[in-house]
């Protein structure tokens, strides 16, 4: 059975009664910035974003998320709240708002520069300050007193998202040990080890046991949670159930793996407005091109993106017959700039772009460019469409939804996936991708020549077993089964 979002709506309304359904995460679904004296509406272009948006239209409850753009305090109502999308709304998104020294001790500081490379085999060194741990503490605090007002005296379920609210649960159980509560942690858990040098562990684990159900990628990560709170923490490990009981409280453990709208995608691919965005995409690209390998990314160190342009460089080395024919585009919306490792990154991948261009280049064809903008949707669309290769190269991952979206838009279906080993996506498309391991610069180039020498009818094949697998496991069954599990918790 395929789940529609009408099904998803249905079943909602049918199992959740007057529960109110509330999602927490750091990033808002939708953005007012200004355009000169105008505001305008963006959609936050993100893999939890644009996977969640949907099951939040077809459940009608409130998002509580950050709002960072720079017209969204003038666009809420007095409660901070806004009805979205707004084409069609259909939700409320409630916005919490943050200091800058919050942002950066929060989100910039313990997040992104503890958390993340904790959780990423990328070997980035994580950086344990007490003063963003205060100020992490500050905001999911914050977090916790918005939720609870809009949970009041009610019923209701509670969807947190992420390792930037790993202490949530716990201030609201504090209030309401009613209240029904999830998280879903969308990057890796690494194993007990790793994790075992974060200073804050304890609180960490504790607040994340506050929840009733966590959820993971895929088992693997389930196994290296549990295996890391039986060595720091005296509590009861199921195993068999995938449980934990921690002072007499019990959280269940599952394996949820993430998908993606994929018939509103390939819908979204077919449009008007996708179809004369791939017009522009060659007059937007200086060298002559035949094909066209893309990557999109954000700019982050996990993502392989240095991994993926020594790969091209060896396969130019390998393979002559190619120069001239091919361009490899890499977009990446520059991201978390304010990390010294991130701006070195940027620098990195920018170096090494030209170094290759210099080398390979002949007359007016080079064959790499790098754009650092941030694209809108349907740009996304229209060179998913357009391309020959997308290139999914990273080093650790927990899903990766850029394959899954790409392979939703293929809807002319002559584009081949590339896709790291080291993604959750890997354990979705084994036999039709081409896996890869990024690592192996060799086997990488090797791997690029294979998938340009696919015939049009085995490049067709390949892409339609992975449409028919995306399209049973989509973002709606997903959903479904979270919220099945939540239910058996009443």
């Amino acid at each position: 059975m395929i789940w529609t979002k009408e099904m998803l709506e249905q079943a909602i309304k049918e199992k959740m009664g007057d529960y109110r359904f509330i999602i927490a995460s750091n990033r808002e679904p939708y953005i007012h910035e200004y355009s000169g004296k105008k505001i305008k509406c963006v959609q936050a272009i993100s893999g939890l974003t644009i996977a969640l948006d949907p099951v939040m239209q077809a459940s009608g409850g409130i998002w509580v998320a950050y709002g960072s753009g720079d017209a969204d305090k003038d666009t809420v109502d007095k409660n901070n709240k806004i009805r979205v999308p707004p084409e069609n709304p259909s939700y409320t998104l409630k916005r919490i708002w943050m200091t800058k020294e919050e942002v950066n001790g929060y989100y910039y500081g313990y997040a992104n520069c503890a958390l993340w490379p904790l959780a990423h085999i990328a070997y980035e060194k994580p950086l344990f300050d007490a003063f963003d741990w205060g100020y992490y503490e500050t905001v999911n605090r914050r977090f916790a007193q918005n939720i609870l007002k809009e949970i009041s005296n009610g019923k209701s379920f509670v969807w947190l998202q992420d390792y930037h609210l790993t202490l949530t649960a716990k201030y609201i159980k504090e209030k309401r040990p009613d209240a029904v509560i999830s998280l879903f942690w969308h990057i890796p858990w690494p194993n007990p080890e790793v994790f075992r040098v974060c200073p804050q562990k304890k609180e960490i684990l504790e607040g994340l046991l506050s929840n009733d159900l966590l959820g993971f990628h895929i088992r693997y990560h389930c196994h290296n949670f549990l295996s890391t709170i039986e060595l720091e923490l005296e509590a009861k490990v199921d195993w068999e159930e995938l449980s934990v009981v921690h002072q007499g409280h019990k959280t269940l453990v599952r394996p949820f793996p993430i998908s993606v709208d994929y018939e509103g995608i390939s819908t979204g691919a077919k449009s008007v407005e996708v179809e004369k965005a791939m017009q522009g995409i060659s007059d937007s690209i200086d060298p002559p091109y035949e094909i066209l390998i893309i990557g999109i990314d954000r700019v982050d160190y996990t993502k392989g993106i240095i991994e993926r342009l020594k790969a091209v460089e060896r396969f130019l080395e390998k393979y002559p017959q190619y120069h001239g024919r091919f361009v490899f585009l890499q977009m990446g919306a520059l991201s978390r700039i304010h990390i010294k490792s991130y701006k070195l990154l940027i620098d990195n991948i920018q170096a090494l772009a030209e170094e290759i261009n210099w080398k390979y280049g002949e007359g007016s064809w080079y064959p790499i460019v790098v754009k650092n903008i941030r694209l809108d949707y349907t740009s996304h669309l229209a060179l998913y469409r357009a391309a020959d290769l997308c290139l999914v190269s990273s080093l650790h991952d927990g899903m990766n939804l850029v394959a899954k979206e790409f392979i939703a838009a293929s809807v002319d279906k002559k584009g081949v996936l590339i896709l790291s080993q080291f993604t959750g996506a890997a354990r979705d498309f084994a036999k039709e991708a081409i896996l890869v391991n990024p690592y192996d610069s060799e086997g990488f180039a090797d791997a690029l020549h294979m998938a340009l020498e696919l015939s049009p009818k085995e490049k067709r094949e390949r892409m339609e077993r992975m449409q028919q697998i995306l399209a049973e496991n989509n973002i709606y069954r997903w959903a479904g089964k979270f919220i099945s599990n939540l239910l058996k918790l009443e």
